[in-house]
């Protein structure tokens, strides 16, 4: 048999070499004679741009160093604000070890919700054009042969194609999850949550790695100077130990400072084009899918799902309506009944998982009152429950300071009207801060749960 403990290293044109290889010989010339490269992607000579080097590809990753920590940030809030200890809220509550440590979602301010969310959607966004060249300026290290010649290169690559994968993952669903499209066929929060756990190893593990050579990278030329250089003195980076720099460059057709400006245009128009569905100004909103349905006069402001969707007729709401109000005492109460109860207005946001976000001026019941008649003194919970049938908007269930707080409504009317029906007529939730599919509408029945 062959002697497979031979530790003689070779470099790429067959001739011994250092240590930095690490594979036994007879591995490696197997891998030079059975592994050839599958396609042409793997060629050197398909990637030419003098643009490629380990200071431009700093540059991208300096921006996504401080954009991603706050999208893990502010998507863990997210899960956190859909209070996962209480099955039955949209996002999953067995993550088998992934489980952060729980607590009640806040009330105020009541702006919290649509501020993270706002900030985690369209920092999201306007991170694709940073992402998509960040990779563009690595694509040619996604393709050398042999893939790895050490355990400690093959473990690098193996981060790197997580850290890739997973972030890829993220933006596609995230993306197609805005415009309400789940052509990928599995529930959105559960693989969102999932694959965010992914990306936050690799990305830890990759900055890890990476930074010393990211921080002499960017030391190696002053950002303001490289902004001055036109497209007639544009010329590559010094070869450098990690192939980036292309070892027969091509002569440039944009120079540095272009391709900056590009990227940075194109991030700064998705903002322009995304922020108007966070703060209100819906004409500027062109990348919103929903919220495009809206209703007449006062309940003029975004419709997620309307009664026709939710499988919501005229015979639901009818004057056989009524709330029922589980506690110690069970209440039965007709619309006509909530009108003649104490009224509370409260100016307050909608804001759902999707970036999007609307103020209106909300008046009905305190949940508290309710708590109160129903006789229940030490209050854990409440499953408020729809006359939707199924699906994640069917039912939701709100935390204690949720219920007492002094401006959470059983919402009957909006702007001054009543609530439409694809507002939620006859009744629906309106709680301080809380994801848009917490407000729940056409609430049917709400089941108080002591402590």
């Amino acid at each position: 048999m062959p002697d497979t403990t031979d530790t003689r290293k070779v470099r790429e044109d067959g001739e011994e070499a250092g240590p930095e290889y690490g594979f036994p010989q007879p591995l490696f010339e197997l891998l030079e004679k059975k592994g050839k490269p599958p396609g042409p992607l793997f060629s050197p000579r398909l990637w030419r741009s003098p643009l490629r080097g380990p200071w431009l590809t700093s540059v991208f990753g300096a921006v996504l160093l401080i954009g991603l920590p706050i999208m893990i940030l502010t998507g863990l809030l997210s899960y956190m604000a859909y209070q996962p200890q209480f099955p039955g809220n949209a996002f999953p509550h067995k993550v088998y070890g992934l489980r952060l440590p729980y607590f009640d979602w806040p009330t105020n301010p009541s702006w919290l919700y649509r501020l993270n969310q706002g900030l985690h959607v369209g920092l999201g966004l306007a991170l694709v054009p940073i992402v998509l060249a960040k990779l563009w300026s690595v694509i040619p290290k996604l393709f050398v042969w042999p893939p790895a010649r050490s355990a400690a290169q093959l473990l690098e690559r193996a981060s790197l194609a997580l850290l890739v994968g997973s972030i890829l993952f993220e933006l596609a669903t995230g993306v197609l999850n805005i415009q309400y499209d789940y052509v990928f066929g599995f529930d959105f929060y559960t693989a969102h949550y999932y694959g965010a756990w992914v990306f936050i190893a690799a990305f830890v593990l990759h900055v890890g790695l990476k930074l010393p050579t990211m921080r002499r990278s960017l030391k190696s030329r002053r950002l303001r100077d490289e902004l001055r250089v036109s497209l007639a003195d544009t010329v590559p980076e010094p070869p450098d130990e990690h192939g980036l720099v292309a070892e027969d460059p091509s002569d440039p057709t944009i120079s540095r400072r272009g391709v900056l400006a590009v990227v940075g245009g194109a991030s700064l128009a998705v903002t322009a084009v995304t922020l108007g569905q966070t703060v209100g100004w819906r004409p500027t909103a062109l990348l919103s899918a929903r919220g495009q349905s809206y209703g007449d006069g006062p309940n003029d402001f975004q419709v997620n799902r309307t009664a026709r969707t939710a499988g919501i007729t005229d015979a639901d709401v009818s004057s056989y309506y009524r709330l029922f109000v589980e506690g110690r005492t069970t209440l039965q109460l007709s619309r006509e009944e909530l009108l003649a109860l104490p009224q509370h207005t409260a100016e307050l946001p909608i804001a759902c998982v999707e970036g999007w976000s609307t103020v209106q001026t909300w008046t009905g019941v305190r949940l508290r009152d309710l708590v109160q008649m129903a006789g229940v003194d030490n209050l854990d919970s409440a499953v408020i429950t729809s006359l939707e049938r199924q699906g994640a908007f069917s039912r939701a269930v709100l935390n204690r300071g949720q219920m007492t707080d002094s401006d959470s409504l059983l919402a009957l009317q909006v702007n001054g009207v009543d609530l439409s029906m694809d507002h939620g007529f006859p009744a629906r939730c309106i709680v301080p801060a809380a994801p848009g599919v917490h407000n729940t509408k056409w609430v049917s029945r709400i089941e108080l749960r002591e402590a």
